[in-house]
């Protein structure tokens, strides 16, 4: 198993953590998005969107898009779960998911911020602004969610990891790389705290990886 990482990709992050819950360790591939290395040939042929996380397992085309490994991950390797058994709750884990994989992150990627930069001729400023207002956005409305509806818990979803604390917590790295205020957001900063107790998420953390900042 070989995974296409890069210690800042949040969505990589996220398939991070999935593996190490799940007890896996692939080969890790660093794919350096601040060189654009993911615009190599050698890359676009395993992933011509040109991002990450890609994941190969085995034969085949790599897998890509962090939700899809971690479903393939899951239903591959079932124990522990990472989506409920029941239609309603599972459908809620994936809403909470996809508020951040695909409403949110998208916006705030390293291609997107400088297309800012190059086409329209935004600012560093302009960028960060921009990235700050759609983590806000996201956190607005995970926090609506999680601090008003019954079936939050000591996780996103009751008492049990899904991957709606997955990829939480990769929006609360990316609002703090972005020096986004968590202080309006109470309940997401709660569930954040008790994730990143857990060995698994605590060792999937960008700052933890190769090539990472020293602290």
């Amino acid at each position: 198993m070989k995974l296409f990482s890069f210690w800042r990709s949040l969505a990589t992050y996220r398939v991070r953590i999935a593996l190490n819950l799940k007890g896996l360790t692939p080969e890790v591939i660093e794919v350096n998005l601040m060189k654009g290395h993911q615009r190599d040939p050698q890359f676009r042929a395993v992933n011509p969107m040109m991002a990450i996380p890609a994941l190969i397992d085995g034969d085949g085309p790599a897998l890509f898009e962090s939700l899809a490994i971690i479903e393939y991950l899951d239903e591959l390797h079932p124990k522990p779960p990472l989506l409920p058994s029941d239609p309603k709750a599972r459908a809620r884990v994936r809403g909470l998911s996809q508020i951040v994989a695909c409403d949110s992150h998208p916006l705030i990627v390293p291609r997107v911020r400088e297309y800012l930069a190059a086409e329209f001729k935004v600012d560093e400023a302009g960028v960060t602004k921009w990235a700050q207002h759609w983590h806000r956005v996201a956190l607005t409305a995970l926090e609506e969610h999680l601090a008003t509806e019954k079936d939050t818990g000591i996780y996103c979803q009751g008492d049990t990891i899904t991957i709606a604390d997955i990829c939480l917590v990769s929006q609360v790295a990316g609002a703090t790389f972005f020096k986004v205020d968590l202080a309006p957001y109470p309940t997401i900063a709660r569930i954040a705290a008790t994730c990143m107790a857990n060995d698994a998420f605590a060792r999937a953390h960008p700052l933890k990886q190769p090539g990472a900042p020293a602290t």
